[in-house]
């Protein structure tokens, strides 16, 4: 759903240029909160969302490479504003949506520059605001388990689609340059994509459900949702206002205590602190990266070589009367494509790794730099966050909780 230029008129561009800049600022503070552990109640693993939203970035880049058969000649693609929300954050999801588009229109000559504020309003704020807001509604209704975040994901990735169809109708109907009748462009845009929000769900859901599977603490849409750690005194325990025995020595009666019971008798604080160890993303970041790579270098030579949603209703209804060449269409790189190589599946597929690479680099240093402000702001080290802080140090049974999904694995 890129659109090109000469689409909108260059007064309703300017607006939504306005509009988009606009929100990538509030996404700015917003994910500074998200990045340090503001977000869902500061909870632990927040921490590590920095390095895993440049790879939701070059992620969400690499899968739309992936276009898919809708229908007769019309193909679709991820927009990726519902699984950036849900894995990272919504603040966090505009802007990562937003750095590829950024990184589409400015390397690979895919979608307009006049038009980039049309594409990040329409493409980045309005499919992750509705997905967002949509998710966050059914996961409050539905039952507290992986399950539901999964359907959840679906039910919001599938709306966000056609919402954005909406939403391009209703910026064509403010400022577009050829002479069509808006009745059609919208029944012909939401149709088509509401196949292609089919598509669009299915990815979504696979993904975070994927990721649940593994480490439902880094997936930002699962927060909260654990049941709170119980602690029951053990009856081993030393009962309050007794003298407690000095350290290392075993009371006169029981001269053998197991370690397992001292455990279990040890500060409400302390025992959290050792049931919700931080452990490493790495593996989560490098099998994504792996993905990423796969689709964007192999796979992306078998997608649908057939006109995406948006050109096809362009080209039948006449919308794209007054489009434009792309200003960086001679670029090494347009058109998903490194320039002076003959072999196709070479050319393409190189193309796609350095897209992703580009975009993993960009969208990982915006990323950090927003978490180390964070940090000098609120005073912390580098590399603490306010869920790690809680709990270690408040004694509060919450933190030790947080990452758990109240479902089994």
């Amino acid at each position: 759903m890129h659109v090109p230029d000469g689409f909108i008129n260059a007064p309703v561009s300017a607006a939504t240029g306005v509009v988009a800049a606009a929100a990538v600022a509030v996404g700015l503070r917003g994910a500074r909160r998200e990045l340090a552990g503001a977000g869902a109640g500061g909870v632990a693993g927040a921490e590590r969302t920095a390095p895993l939203a440049g790879l939701v970035a070059a992620f969400i880049f690499a899968v739309q490479m992936l276009n898919f058969p809708v229908a007769a000649g019309t193909s679709g693609h991820l927009l990726g504003g519902a699984l950036a929300a849900i894995l990272v954050g919504p603040y966090t999801g505009v802007l990562c949506v937003s750095v590829v588009l950024l990184m589409q229109g400015v390397l690979f000559a895919d979608g307009g520059l006049t038009a980039l504020g049309v594409n990040i309003t329409d493409m980045a704020i309005v499919t992750t605001v509705v997905a967002y807001a949509l998710f966050r509604g059914l996961v409050k209704v539905l039952p507290r388990r992986r399950r539901s975040v999964t359907v959840a994901s679906f039910v919001a990735a599938l709306v966000s689609v056609p919402a954005a169809a909406v939403a391009f109708t209703a910026l064509y109907a403010l400022g577009g340059t050829a002479d069509v009748a808006i009745g059609k462009v919208f029944t012909a845009m939401v149709g088509v994509h509401v196949l292609i929000g089919i598509g669009e769900a299915a990815i979504t859901a696979l993904t975070v459900g994927a990721v649940i599977a593994v480490r439902p603490d880094l997936v930002y849409g699962a927060r909260g949702l654990a049941k709170p750690l119980e602690l029951r005194t053990s009856p081993l325990a030393v009962p309050a206002g007794a003298a407690a025995p000095a350290e290392g020595a075993a009371p006169a009666d029981e001269p053998s205590r197991p370690a397992a019971a001292s455990a279990s008798a040890a500060p409400a604080g302390a025992f959290a602190a050792s049931v919700a160890p931080r452990r490493s993303a790495r593996r989560v970041w490098l099998a994504g990266l792996a993905a990423a790579l796969v689709c964007a270098g192999g796979i992306s030579y078998y997608a649908s070589a057939s006109p995406d949603g948006l050109e096809k209703v362009a080209h039948d209804q006449g919308i794209d009367a007054k489009a434009r060449d792309h200003a960086a269409k001679d670029s090494p790189l347009a058109d998903y494509s490194v320039k002076d190589i003959t072999n196709p599946r070479l050319a393409g597929g190189l193309a796609g790794v350095i897209g992703v690479g580009a975009t993993l680099a960009v969208g990982t240093g915006v990323f950090v730099v927003l978490r180390r402000r964070r940090n000098a702001d609120s005073g912390e080290q580098p590399g603490t966050g306010s869920g790690e802080q809680q709990a270690a140090g408040s004694g509060e049974h919450q933190g030790a909780g947080a990452g758990r999904s109240s479902e089994s694995a």
